[in-house]
């Protein structure tokens, strides 16, 4: 089975960047369905960043809504990893962020629901 584990949060000044990385292991890395979501304290869990590959190719790459332009998602096949580079981080990007993946590995999802495979969460918090 998949194990997912995200490291890099903490807290961090407006504007600052971060980081995250994504550790799986468990499964071949070298293709599938990975997604980034957020969950700020109170609200639901949204998406964040989007990728689908096979081997060298990334077939699909995509972000939520206004994070386009500041966040972009990354992986190293050879060490099994996922990254999110987040710049110019404001308050509002404070969260728990998850690393998940999908069973499904050419269907592109959006929605938490359907991803089988989550890390425990690192926390993010951006400070004015």
């Amino acid at each position: 089975q998949v194990q997912l584990v995200e490291s890099g949060g903490g807290p961090v000044q407006a504007g600052d960047s971060l980081r995250l990385s994504c550790a799986a292991s468990g499964r071949p890395f070298n293709s599938g369905i990975m997604g980034w979501f957020r969950q700020p304290l109170g609200k639901e869990r949204e998406v964040v960043a989007v990728i689908r590959w096979d081997g060298d190719k990334t077939y699909y790459e995509d972000y939520g809504d206004s994070l386009k332009g500041r966040f972009a998602v990354s992986r190293d096949n050879s060490k099994n990893m996922l990254f999110l580079q987040m710049n110019n981080l404001k308050p509002e990007d404070t969260a728990v962020y998850y690393c998940a993946a999908r069973k499904a590995k050419t269907i592109i999802s959006y929605r938490p629901e359907e991803y089988e495979f989550w890390g425990q969460g690192t926390q993010v918090t951006v400070s004015s």
